[in-house]
């Protein structure tokens, strides 16, 4: 029974986080999680949510410094904790790792040469895991909405991290699918590295432009 457990398919093939708990618990699955947000980081990280925020940019040119693996461990785990409708988690996570696929995500993510960057991450929407009745234009936009949010909990890991990342959303859907070899349509690429040089605020909209007060 012991052995059955410990054969038990836990991570994806090619993908096993740095530390993992100590334990044969049953629970394993729902403490990994928690372990790995919780576990010490290999550096100081910014834990301070809105100087994160206030820092993010969006990179195109980064060093070929690797990430280290326990960094993408918590980038990652801070997807799984993005809020999602029903908590069913309608979203799934594509570790591009291959340099060949990286290549051809490039294509097919507009010719944009940083999509060959050392981390690279694709979100794509899974409506069938949203188990709501309701229609299926409906179940669509909740896994949506569920994959966005998934990966702007992991560009602002990535940003609390040291790290830089760029959100890619021009691409041509059946190519990327082709490329990840999958059948779920994508909402985002993610594309993350060390920064080659940091980047100053760029001007944002007057607040009256952003917020409309209704009475």
């Amino acid at each position: 029974m012991d052995s059955e457990k410990k054969d038990e398919k836990i991570y994806p093939q090619g993908y096993e986080p740095a530390i993992t708990p100590d334990t044969s618990n049953d629970d394993t699955r729902n403490q990994l999680l928690d372990f790995i947000l919780k576990s010490g980081p290999s550096e100081v990280v910014d834990t301070d949510l809105f100087a994160v925020m206030a820092k993010r940019r969006s990179t195109r040119k980064f060093s070929d410094k690797p990430v280290e693996t326990t960094k993408i461990d918590k980038i990652i785990a801070a997807a799984d904790t993005a809020p999602t409708a029903g908590n069913y988690q309608g979203f799934e996570i594509f570790y591009v790792k291959s340099p060949e696929k990286k290549k051809l995500l490039v294509e097919a993510c507009n010719n944009q040469p940083y999509v060959d960057a050392p981390v690279v991450l694709v979100f794509c929407k899974n409506p069938s895991r949203v188990k709501f009745d309701f229609p299926e234009y409906i179940l669509t936009k909740f896994a949506i909405q569920d994959a966005t949010l998934a990966a702007g909990y992991s560009q602002l890991a990535s940003q609390a991290l040291g790290l830089s990342s760029i959100w890619i959303g021009m691409f041509d859907e059946q190519k990327v699918m082709d490329v990840i070899g999958t059948d779920l349509i994508p909402s985002s690429v993610l594309c993350i590295g060390y920064p080659e040089q940091t980047k100053f605020p760029k001007p944002r909209r007057n607040l009256k432009d952003l917020v409309h007060v209704v009475w």
